[in-house]
């Protein structure tokens, strides 16, 4: 990572994660990862919140055939901006088992657009999260949202619980599907049926387009802590419960900016059969909801 320093205190993903218990069904689907760089052949953005490590393509690959997955989706790192160099890479080189989120900026040409689209991309991400990224003004994003419907694509949400309420509206306004990263991060020592995230459940409840990754336990959890992250397990299968058809599951690896822990992988994948507890919605979580989504299957 040549030129580049490391965050403070940044914790590297896990080397040699547990071979998970729980076998995904095939053709599983990690729907939401990321790769960062390698930093020296895809620099990271200028305007970046943290210099993270390198986290390649093959290394995502690799884990991905060690959990036994066999497509992931690609979010585009905060850390890359909107230079989405990387991804693409990444997805030019997948043998067409992978699908892309990119980051774009108002000025994107339609002819850039196009070019993310033949590499895979399927949809673009806005970012809320004050302490990632400085909050663009909603008016370009919904210009963007427009544009990207052409195409098909879909618009996926990140953003903190306490601000839900804030964007509420411009969230239900959005024309394309839109996909919640995290569940939108609830604070998981407030109960399940209680008001703040019973929120979240109305967004998703009365906008049919909007979808759910159940993902990142590791980033939610208070009192828990792995390996099962227990006190997170009770919002992510109330959300399986009751949108079935409408919710994904990723890795977050190589997790970024993780604090207390570095999570095990393994870990994660043996969670699943807890927050979906049959057959037919783990089969939708992992295999029919992200191939109807990214790779547009029935």
């Amino acid at each position: 990572m040549a030129g580049y320093t490391k965050t403070e205190g940044w914790l590297d993903w896990h080397p040699n994660p547990t071979k998970p218990t729980y076998q995904p069904p095939a053709g599983a689907v990690d729907a939401h990862c990321h790769v960062f760089g390698p930093g020296d052949q895809f620099p990271f953005a200028p305007e970046r919140k943290y210099t993270p490590c390198d986290a390649s393509k093959d290394q995502l690959w690799h884990l991905r055939d060690f959990l036994g997955f066999s497509r992931n989706v690609i979010v585009q790192a905060t850390c890359h901006g909107a230079d989405n160099r990387a991804l693409v890479d990444a997805l030019e080189h997948s043998g067409g088992m992978a699908r892309g989120v990119a980051t774009v900026r108002p000025d994107v040409t339609d002819a850039e657009l196009g070019a993310l689209h033949a590499a895979g991309v399927r949809g673009v991400r806005f970012n809320f999260v004050k302490r990632l990224v400085d909050t663009p003004p909603t008016g370009p994003l919904m210009e963007i949202a427009h544009r990207i419907k052409r195409l098909g694509w879909h618009i996926v949400i990140y953003f903190e619980a306490a601000d839900l309420e804030e964007y509420y509206d411009f969230f239900s306004s959005l024309p394309t599907d839109v996909v919640v990263d995290h569940m939108g991060r609830p604070d998981v020592a407030k109960p399940v049926d209680g008001p703040d995230f019973a929120l979240f459940l109305k967004l998703m409840r009365d906008n049919g387009n909007f979808w759910c990754k159940v993902t990142c336990p590791e980033r939610l959890t208070l009192a828990s802590g792995p390996p099962l992250y227990a006190d997170v397990i009770p919002f992510s299968k109330k959300v399986v419960d009751l949108f079935p058809d409408r919710v994904l599951w990723g890795t977050d690896w190589p997790h970024p900016n993780l604090k207390s822990h570095m999570v095990d992988d393994g870990h994660l994948v043996d969670i699943i059969p807890h927050i979906a507890d049959t057959e037919e919605k783990r089969h939708k979580l992992l295999v029919d909801n992200p191939m109807r989504l990214y790779w547009g299957t029935a």
